[in-house]
């Protein structure tokens, strides 16, 4: 087994003893991402490299991509970049991707310890807590001058450290020894999420609009895969084509005053039987369903759990609820 492989096991292992549960998306390929994982109302998109240089930022664009159409978060799990490995306790960041070792993964997630400290070009920074700073320096009596001259800074930088400025691991260390507190806020890894569709994701005082018009989804050069993804526009479902994903397209909409979600995956019946696992997990995981269509009958209902249809079939479906009710139907067949 590879170290990458080793790795992701590594990753799963410590979502499992946290409680969440994981769908592995690495053994399709290509994917944009190798794990998907749901605690709650806690959802996570991961991906697991030995080496954060190989992440291009075309590949944090799918992931980034994917993340927003199911309302997750992004983490990536690295070990080194170039030959020198990554610290423990700090957060990294590539083209808008956060990214912390397995360590500090864990401490987080079993034993609830967060990263305090963040990469940046300039170095390694913690970001300090500006108005408990401020609070314990005037509880002391302490004017900025004094406490600029214990941490070995301005008068000004301290003024900006108690506006939520970020401070060098050195001179955090001295305001804390000094101060006998602690003045660095930690890092949260998994901020919490308002739910698909809920009213804090509406601009303020704007009144929930009406439906758009159907746009029919972009062609994608496939006959069969531009038929099936119109068919389910005209159902009403919204369509969105991803690319390097397990599912060939995300679909979703308002059904019964909530919002459903449908992950497509359109091909032949060997493709079917390679991604039924994934398609299953990841829709148990985001609470949606899954579909794979074929261009031809294949006689079958379902592979391995996961509901089968083709195109002729698809096409008798004019009702999204009746569509739904033959998923739900096949399931587990």
């Amino acid at each position: 087994m590879e170290e990458r492989e080793r790795g992701i096991e590594r990753v799963r292992d410590t979502l499992t003893r946290a409680g969440f549960y994981v769908s592995d998306a690495h053994g399709i390929r290509p994917t944009s991402f190798d794990l998907l994982a749901r605690r709650d109302s806690t959802l996570l998109l991961l991906k697991v490299l030995k080496n954060i240089d190989s992440l291009s930022p075309e590949d944090a664009l799918r992931l980034n991509e994917v993340a927003g159409l199911f309302h997750a978060r992004t983490l990536l799990i690295g070990q080194a970049s170039g030959a020198t490995r990554l610290e423990p306790g700090v957060v990294y960041t590539r083209y808008g991707v956060p990214i912390v070792v397995e360590e500090t993964f864990e401490e987080f997630l079993l034993h609830g310890i967060p990263p305090f400290l963040v990469s940046s070009p300039g170095g390694i920074f913690a970001r300090i807590d500006g108005p408990r700073l401020q609070g314990l320096r005037e509880a002391r009596g302490l004017s900025l001058g004094a406490l600029a001259q214990v941490a070995g800074v301005t008068r000004r930088t301290i003024q900006l450290y108690e506006e939520g400025g970020g401070a060098e691991v050195s001179i955090v260390t001295r305001i804390e020894e000094f101060l006998h507190e602690t003045v660095v806020k930690p890092i949260e890894l998994m901020p919490a999420h308002a739910p698909r569709g809920s009213p804090s994701e509406q601009e303020p005082g704007k009144k929930e609009s009406a439906p758009a018009e159907h746009v029919p989804p972009a062609p994608t050069g496939d006959p069969v895969r531009d038929d099936v993804f119109r068919r389910l526009g005209t159902m009403g479902w919204e369509v969105v084509v991803t690319i390097r994903c397990p599912f060939d397209a995300f679909t979703h909409g308002a059904q019964g005053g909530e919002e459903e979600i449908l992950l497509t995956a359109v091909g032949s019946l060997r493709s079917a039987q390679h991604r039924a696992e994934v398609l299953q997990g990841i829709a148990r995981a985001i609470e949606g369903y899954s579909m794979f269509v074929t261009s031809q009958p294949t006689g079958r209902e379902s592979v391995d759990g996961l509901p089968i249809l083709s195109v002729s079939e698809l096409r008798r479906h004019r009702d999204r609820s009746e569509l739904l009710d033959l998923l739900t139907e096949r399931e587990g067949t």
